[in-house]
């Protein structure tokens, strides 16, 4: 039976992300959170291998106390166990300090793990690197932005669409696969499954020194992105009439906007009126 890890995070839902201006940190306390849905994506791929073949799945995330309802949501739907890593010193940890946390996580509570899945990005950071990230901490083959997996015997074929080009890789376990958003429509969970995920599973908490981190490692390995400054650009809509006659409202229509239209639509109005 296949030992699987999804890792797993939870984002913000709202469209205007609270920020500390101070720190330059997303004060995620603030902010209505949900299960990331490239990361449940995953869960459901993990969960169709599962079902498929057979599997052991392990949800893992890393955030603050409210963060623990994502895992609570993928045990709803199906996962088997669920680890939470809550420490208000890994707080503001960027994709390379969370890959080391999550690396040290994995060796402490599941060391020989045959796969590894990740959603491709996250939507309140769209960098796609955790996951890539992740593989080098483990020293183990990854393939990014997956949208079939097909696995016989110690071999796994992955399927991706990458710049306009279908590939499909193989590589033996272990491994690392990131999800992307083309396939695997994440299911809905039943009540038993949310009674049971809510109402009668403990979930381990695992803080820094549950992983052995420290505060000299965490300044050793700890985040490269130093956020200078963080702002909200504000935008305003005006809104123009024009009337009269048909011909004379589009002639003025055109005067007013056919620098606009011509750089959407990649030609000239002006030289095809002239031609």
């Amino acid at each position: 039976m296949l030992n699987i890890v999804v890792c797993i995070k939870q984002v913000p839902m709202v469209t205007e992300l609270p920020w500390d201006e101070k720190t330059g940190t997303l004060r995620r306390d603030l902010a209505a959170g949900m299960m990331n849905p490239a990361c449940k994506r995953a869960v459901e791929a993990a969960l169709q291998i599962k079902e498929k073949q057979g599997a052991s799945i392990t949800v893992m995330t890393m955030g603050p106390p409210a963060a623990e309802e994502v895992l609570r949501e993928a045990l709803a739907m199906g996962a088997d166990r669920g680890i939470f890593i809550c420490d208000p010193i890994l707080a503001g940890s960027d994709t390379y300090a969370t890959s080391f946390i999550l690396a040290a996580a994995i060796q402490k509570e599941a060391s020989g793990c045959d796969l590894i899945l990740c959603g491709a990005y996250t939507s309140d950071s769209e960098t796609a690197q955790v996951g890539p990230q992740l593989a080098e901490e483990l020293n183990i083959p990854a393939a990014a932005y997956a949208e079939h997996l097909d696995i016989s015997g110690r071999i796994l074929r992955v399927r991706r669409l990458v710049d306009n080009f279908r590939e499909t890789l193989e590589m033996e376990f272990p491994a690392l696969v990131t999800i992307s958003m083309e396939r695997y429509e994440p299911r809905y969970a039943s009540f038993a499954g949310l009674n049971k995920a809510f109402m009668e599973t403990d979930i381990p908490v695992l803080n820094a020194e549950a992983l052995g981190i420290t505060a000299a490692n965490l300044e050793a390995r700890g985040s490269r992105t130093k956020v200078r400054r963080v702002f909200i650009r504000k935008t305003q809509k005006e809104n123009v009439m024009i009337t009269g006659a048909a011909a004379i409202a589009a002639g003025e229509f055109l005067d007013r906007y056919q620098r606009a239209i011509s750089a959407v639509i990649g030609k000239s109005i002006e030289a095809e009126k002239q031609a």
